[in-house]
């Protein structure tokens, strides 16, 4: 702990110190915590009778130069290198506590100049009861299907959603499972999320479906097997983008997948190419020419089908349309995992031929088109009331302020996404904010960090607690109203701040 950072004194409403107890407003939970302590949280302790926040106030450093290397730089720590801007100090909400009871003023309303312009930024860690997380799964195979619930040790915490362009999607938490069920779902429910916000592996079960391992920024693993590669494409876009490495070298390729089938012999790509006919018959619903809909169930198989055996999805070869004796197929799932070679026998049978050489470049450039599975888990949350009034007296002032591009949000300082509409709800990625920076509290909800960066004339003319600004060398120096130092990171410019336009904006 800092001895530059000010202990929180007992003050009215606030921590009362009962026997050897004392009594933390962090949140509505209001635990007792004995001396060397902590709360149901985690985050606050006592501390020779004085509520503290125990993890440390976190500042990102710029690197000097933009292409140089982003090494760790802790308080205290000496420092020789030239790779951090001194001058370019952003104090991050992690660690600094929260505005809970609401009335409070952020814990940090910062100023500093930045290229000449005086900038605000206020962090807290909102406590939020209405959040969610959105985890992408990169993968063709069959996880579930949609509505399905999602499961973890045996409480329901979210369900499968629509599926995207190779990934399976999940969504997990929200209000309803953190309030409106059993408790033994609310507090499993905010477990999951904080394990995924803070980059630890989750154990799912889906309702009708697989087991997986889901840990962001890490391969999925689907039913006790890890993920390697997501798939290419579709069927029909694998034709598209490989119609060519394919002509001269076979008489017809099939691209097995559970969306859509390609057939390139049929497909527009083949046509354009000069591809004859082959007279070969799919089983399956026809979209357009050379793209099937259907040809199977969803499942492990090829493609994300059932299938174990892809001759399965033929029909009769049809010789007034092409087939003939000693025509060649290739069968191939969108990833290049798995593949075949046929040729047809004179009663126009396929039969299994061993894989030739001439093929295998064009399976390996599938294969290596295809990205790493990776599980991506995104942050989803509404910052209510409570959290604005910390920042501005008018709540709704901060709100259009967002939503007029006059204030920017980050989250332990990595850019997020603000939704349309109404209110202020946001999304980020986890693997961009600092590891650990998520916590919770047992009502149940967790807890985010959040900053808003605006100009300190704009902050003024909202409303905003003019009387607590302070300067980022004052909370260098001094720390805050909680015993916690500071820790100082470097931010690359992949969360750069404050964001170039708005600089422009004002300049205007």
């Amino acid at each position: 702990m800092s001895g530059l950072a000010e202990r929180f004194e007992s003050r009215e409403p606030g921590a009362k110190k009962t026997g050897e107890k004392v009594r933390c407003d962090a949140c509505p939970v209001m635990c007792y915590i004995a001396d060397g302590a902590t709360g149901a949280c985690d985050r606050y302790g006592n501390r020779d009778g004085h509520i503290v926040r125990m993890d440390p106030l976190t500042i990102l450093y710029h690197a000097a130069q933009s292409d140089a290397e982003l090494v760790p730089f802790a308080s205290g720590t000496p420092w020789t290198g030239e790779l951090i801007d001194p001058d370019r100090p952003f104090v991050t909400a992690i660690g600094a506590g929260t505005t809970y009871p609401d009335y409070k003023p952020a814990p940090f309303i910062v100023s500093q100049l930045v290229e000449g312009i005086d900038m605000v930024t206020v962090v807290t860690e909102g406590i939020f009861s209405y959040c969610g997380v959105k985890v992408k799964i990169d993968t063709d195979r069959h996880i579930g299907p949609e509505t399905a619930t999602v499961r973890v040790r045996g409480e329901a915490v979210g369900h499968v959603t629509t599926g995207e362009y190779g990934s399976q999607m999940l969504s997990l938490g929200g209000v309803h499972h953190l309030t409106g069920g059993s408790k033994a779902e609310g507090r499993i429910t905010c477990e999951t999320m904080l394990d995924l916000c803070n980059r630890k592996p989750v154990e799912l079960s889906i309702d009708g479906g697989a087991m997986l391992i889901v840990e962001a920024g890490k391969p999925p693993v689907i039913d006790g097997k890890p993920e390697k590669r997501m798939r290419v494409g579709c069927g029909s876009a694998t034709i598209g983008m490989f119609a060519t490495q394919w002509r001269g070298l076979v008489d017809e390729v099939v691209v097995v997948d559970d969306h859509i089938t390609g057939v390139v012999s049929e497909h527009q790509a083949g046509k354009v190419l000069g591809w004859e006919d082959t007279g070969i018959k799919i089983i399956g619903r026809r979209s357009t020419p050379g793209r099937y809909f259907k040809v199977s169930e969803p499942g492990l198989g090829w493609g994300g089908t059932t299938i174990s055996d892809p001759l399965s999805i033929l029909g009769d070869w049809n010789a007034n349309k092409g087939a003939r004796p000693g025509l060649s197929l290739l069968m191939v799932s969108t990833t290049g995992e798995q593949f075949a070679y046929y040729e047809l026998d004179e009663a126009l049978k396929p039969v299994s031929r061993p894989f030739p050489e001439r093929l295998a470049h064009s399976v390996a450039l599938i294969e290596e088109n295809c990205e790493p599975a990776l599980c991506t888990v995104v942050f989803m949350g509404g910052a209510g009331g409570s959290l604005r009034a910390g920042v501005v007296d008018n709540p709704v002032n901060l709100t259009r302020s967002v939503q007029r591009l006059q204030t920017y949000v980050t989250v332990g300082g990595a850019p997020v996404y603000v939704w349309p509409g109404g209110g202020i709800t946001l999304m980020v990625d986890v693997m961009r904010v600092l590891e650990g920076a998520f916590g919770s509290v047992p009502t149940p909800a967790l807890v985010a960090p959040v900053e808003f960066t605006l100009t300190r004339e704009d902050y003024l003319a909202l409303g905003g607690h003019k009387d607590h600004i302070r300067t980022v060398q004052d909370v260098q120096h001094a720390g805050g109203e909680y015993l916690n130092p500071r820790q100082g990171r470097l931010a690359g410019e992949e969360n750069p701040w404050p964001p170039r336009a708005q600089l422009k904006r004002q300049r205007r």
